[in-house]
């Protein structure tokens, strides 16, 4: 019967080993295997990591690929020094130790990559690393296996199969390690399809990069289910219920992710449209399957199901013709000549930044107003993304130092209060 590559460890006869001088000899292969581990991920990563990547790590340590090279070329050494027939003592100790730093490495990075925005990849980080940490310990110490046996004596009836808590553990742990490729498949296909694009083309590989981790995601959670020992063919009853759910409870949810999907395959609305939904005006920033992200010219976000965004009318700034038209008013008084002022007010509001001279400015006697004429100025701006206010004040203030210059009177409310 041929070795394991992690044979149960007999604590004593390891730690006597260590006193040999073969040991020394273990530890300087094994930390050869690890400067040997740094330099070759040193050599392919260059100089700076790559932006989300999962094999490298901002440093050369945090990656995945450094802990699985140096697991390889430690199990290599250990296999040819027991071919070499020098007692192994260090190497139990070390492959525990590597396997789980892998694991921590794999899982975390993963999680990274899936859930960059996500305040509780720190909370899984540290529960993976515990657990790692505390299984290297329980086997080197050989508490683990005694463990795995006490937890498969503990076993119940479960359906038509007899269920232990062992199994249980088990299938978590293969389970977790099954979602958590799938997570990893589905964040390298998502960056390799937004990668580069823009626009049109951004909103259409969205769509497909989530519905590919989707998909990813359902298969791993099947397996996982299948590695646990749930029969599958039960989910048929769940697929009822869930379905029951969908039409009472949960029909605004299904809602709203059918209109993501829909949102996105149509392209009503692209990532940096500016919208106005509900008198919430702002910028796209992100169109997920559930929700729309909407960010004001004053930094306020809001979050709006994409329901509202398929059932209620929402104006497009962007969506076919950017220009934009901005109105302004102002009084002047009854003895001012308007052939010469109104004029001038169109040349002095062509002349601010952002107006537009195609269609220029059009100043129109709007009313008489009981204290004055009063003119609206209408111009046009391209870049509404960049907001109205501050265009409007730059041409009330230009207005402003013409009326003042040439002393054209604003007039203000005046009352007179007569007494009896």
């Amino acid at each position: 019967m041929g070795e394991h590559f992690l044979p149960g460890l007999d604590l004593g006869a390891a730690l006597g080993t260590l006193r040999q001088p073969s040991a020394w000899i273990e530890l300087a292969v094994a930390l050869s295997c690890l400067g040997i581990s740094w330099v070759l991920v040193r050599l392919m990563r260059g100089a700076q990591a790559p932006e989300r990547s999962i094999w490298f790590g901002r440093k050369i340590v945090d990656g995945v690929l450094f802990p699985v090279l140096a697991l390889v070329l430690a199990y290599a050494a250990k296999r040819l020094l027991i071919a070499m027939a020098v007692p192994v003592a260090v190497f139990k100790i070390v492959l525990p130790v590597l396997i789980s730093f892998a694991i921590i490495r794999l899982s975390v990075r993963v999680l990274h990559a899936a859930f960059p925005e996500s305040k509780l990849v720190k909370v899984a980080e540290r529960t993976i690393s515990w657990i790692a940490w505390l299984a290297m310990v329980a086997w080197i110490t050989g508490v683990l296996p005694l463990l795995l046996e006490e937890l498969d004596q503990i076993h119940w009836k479960l359906g038509g199969s007899n269920v232990s808590m062992r199994t249980l553990l088990e299938g978590a742990l293969s389970a977790g390690f099954v979602l958590v490729l799938a997570l990893w498949v589905s964040a390298a296909v998502e960056d390799r399809l937004l990668r580069g694009a823009t626009g049109e083309q951004l909103s259409l590989r969205k769509v497909a990069a989530n519905a590919v981790r989707a998909v990813l995601v359902f298969l791993g959670l099947l397996l996982a289910l299948s590695a646990v020992g749930i029969d599958l063919t039960a989910l048929s009853v769940l697929g009822g219920a869930i379905g029951v759910g969908l039409g009472f409870g949960l029909q605004k949810l299904a809602a709203n992710y059918v209109s993501g999907f829909v949102i996105l395959a149509e392209r009503s609305l692209r990532i940096g449209d500016m919208v106005k939904v509900d008198n919430f005006e702002g910028r796209i920033t992100d169109i997920a399957t559930r929700y729309t992200v909407i960010r004001a010219l004053n930094g306020r976000e809001a979050i709006v199901p994409n329901e509202m965004l398929i059932t209620q009318r929402v104006e497009n700034s962007s969506l076919a013709d950017p220009r934009v038209l901005v109105s302004t008013m102002v009084q002047v008084g009854y003895g001012t000549d308007l052939d010469v002022c109104m004029p001038a007010l169109i040349a002095v509001v062509a002349g601010v930044p952002r107006v537009m001279a195609d269609p220029g400015p059009v100043v129109q006697l709007s009313n008489f107003a009981a204290d004055g004429l009063e003119l609206t100025i209408n111009f046009w701006i391209l870049d509404p993304e960049n907001g109205q206010g501050g265009v409007r004040s730059d041409v009330n203030l230009a207005i402003w130092k013409y009326l003042q210059a040439q002393g054209i009177e604003v007039p203000y409310p005046q009352r007179v209060v007569h007494q009896a």
